[in-house]
């Protein structure tokens, strides 16, 4: 399906995904809107975009910054064809170690912004039979010790991506969810209060690591094809495989780790 000339907007469109995703449908024609909090960063993607393209500053978890975004964009391209709820953010630490204020600001960015993104989307994205997208994670699949609240939260997008494509059946309207493996980007830059940090350290292997234009073209497509779902990068498929069919298995390749950890601290011990 031809994009060229179709408006598409971005949130957390100022690194990683959305920064990657934004080059992608630039070249394939398409007219960008660019949101984020970071007001420099996105000034400085809209500045490398080839063609036509806006920053439109905005906090997914202020419902009304959403809302407005919109209107900026309709006032100024005339439409609005593809949403893509990508801002997002991880907090970190076990269940025993986090607040209830930590859960609400996962759940606030990861689960509120995304379905509110879509909300404010939809009116627009009816009138052009639209596209809305959702950036999940194969941490909707299979659980990880010390990240409840990020694996919750991207469990919630995956149902919310399933339930907006059934709800969307027959509109001429579609809901892509992706669920990326590891994917380079600053996630772990960010600490649990959404605060960029530079000097965090990245703790996730670099061995598997897409680079993130390889991201961007996988999920383009699969939002250029309406796919409802879509798991990638190759370790992505097998960890999404082994949760879905094998939980007992999954259970016991993550734990793993401690249940050694603990039986060499015994040992040390006796």
């Amino acid at each position: 399906m031809p994009l060229s000339g179709k408006v598409v907007w971005i949130t957390g469109a100022s690194s990683g995904i959305g920064r990657a995703l934004a080059r992608e449908f630039a070249v394939a024609g398409a007219k960008l809107a660019l949101s984020g909090r970071r007001t420099q960063q996105l000034d400085q993607v809209r500045s490398e975009i080839e063609g036509e393209a806006i920053a439109v500053p905005c906090d997914v978890c202020v419902e009304q910054q959403q809302s407005d975004a919109v209107s900026t964009i309709v006032k100024r391209f005339g439409r609005l064809d593809v949403a893509v709820a990508n801002a997002g953010f991880s907090v970190s630490g076990r269940i025993d170690q986090l607040t209830a204020a930590d859960w609400r600001r996962q759940f606030d960015t990861n689960v509120v912004g995304a379905a509110v993104t879509a909300s404010v989307a939809l009116p627009e994205l009816t009138k052009t039979r639209g596209r809305i997208a959702l950036v999940g994670s194969v941490a909707a699949f299979l659980p990880s010790p010390g990240f409840a609240a990020y694996h919750a939260s991207k469990y919630a997008v995956r149902a919310l991506g399933r339930t907006l494509s059934a709800e969307l059946a027959g509109s001429g309207v579609s809901c892509t969810t992706v669920h990326p493996g590891f994917v380079v980007s600053e996630i772990n830059r960010v600490d649990n209060h959404g605060r960029h940090d530079p000097k965090r350290p990245e703790m996730r292997p670099q061995q598997l690591m897409w680079p993130t234009d390889k991201a961007a073209r996988v999920i383009f497509r699969a939002i250029r094809s309406r796919r409802r779902e879509l798991v990638f990068t190759g370790h992505g498929k097998i960890a999404s495989w082994l949760g879905m069919n094998f939980p007992s298995l999954a259970h016991f390749v993550m734990t793993r780790p401690a249940m050694l950890r603990q039986a060499k601290e015994f040992e040390v011990e006796e």
